[in-house]
């Protein structure tokens, strides 16, 4: 399974490019960057704590595509995008795991998909994915008598809010209640905002430090709380999702494709 990463030099990259050398079954096709990127010409696999392997970072996305089996994509909406775009010109698979995506850059990735397989998610995690089937039964269950509110925690780096995994958290409830989310959607409160409206879902973002990703989804109800809650430690977990997807998704036929698929849970 050759398996090729782009913004290989990032954080999340690195973390990627040493999954897939871990990785049983698992072949480095490669690793690309912006043509500004000081990491040009470095070794892919050194950059994920591996022995050289003579795979050199390139600027030319189009010949990695060529070359992989499967592309993993943690890196910005835009550049996913014209890599979604690559991946329909040359049928290869691909792994999305960008966050911060606005509505025209989901639409677009809709469409490319039609023409490869697409696993796409905001958040790789198992254990987030789980969360994401219990937070739709946990909402259907209790109804709206109980309030939803999501909090979530990231690192001071982090250029988005809330998070990706957040409002994918806010649609699983939504989906479970059977209303429209951005109907019901509370992104942000200041100043006298007079009582909270019933059915709305509420987000809370909090930055700082050094932390990979703490998520809480509130049932605040009249007597009661119930509080679903995950911590991750490592981004690790995020590689090791996203390989797995990466290894499942390799000659499916062209679609749009979840974590729940590559789990066995939708």
């Amino acid at each position: 399974m050759k398996i090729g990463i782009v913004g290989c030099a990032g954080r999340m990259g690195r973390l990627l490019v040493a999954e897939v050398l871990a990785g049983p079954g698992c072949e480095l096709a490669g690793g690309s960057e912006r043509p500004d990127s000081p990491a040009l010409g470095q070794d892919v696999a050194v950059l994920g704590g591996g022995q050289p392997s003579g795979l050199k970072v390139t600027d030319d996305a189009r010949a990695l595509f060529a070359a992989a089996d499967v592309i993993a994509d943690f890196t910005m909406p835009a550049a996913t995008v014209f890599h979604a775009g690559l991946a329909a010109e040359t049928g290869t698979a691909m792994v999305i795991g960008t966050t911060g995506l606005g509505p025209q850059h989901q639409a677009a990735i809709d469409i490319l998909a039609r023409k490869a397989a697409v696993v796409q998610a905001a958040n790789m995690s198992i254990g987030v994915n789980l969360l994401l089937g219990l937070t739709a039964q946990v909402a259907k269950a209790l109804g709206e008598e109980f309030d939803i509110e999501i909090l979530e925690m990231h690192h001071r780096h982090k250029v988005d809010a809330p998070s990706g995994t957040a409002l994918a958290l806010g649609k699983a409830a939504a989906a479970g209640r059977g209303v429209d989310f951005d109907a019901v959607a509370q992104r942000a409160r200041d100043g006298h905002t007079g009582a909270r409206r019933r059915g709305d879902i509420g987000f809370a973002s909090l930055r700082g430090g050094d932390v990979v990703g703490d998520h809480t989804v509130l049932f605040a109800g009249e007597g009661e709380q119930l509080a679903l809650t995950h911590k991750a430690t490592s981004r690790a977990v995020l590689a090791k999702g996203a390989i797995r997807a990466a290894t499942w998704v390799a000659g499916r036929t062209p679609g749009l494709y979840s974590m729940r698929d590559v789990l066995g849970l939708a």
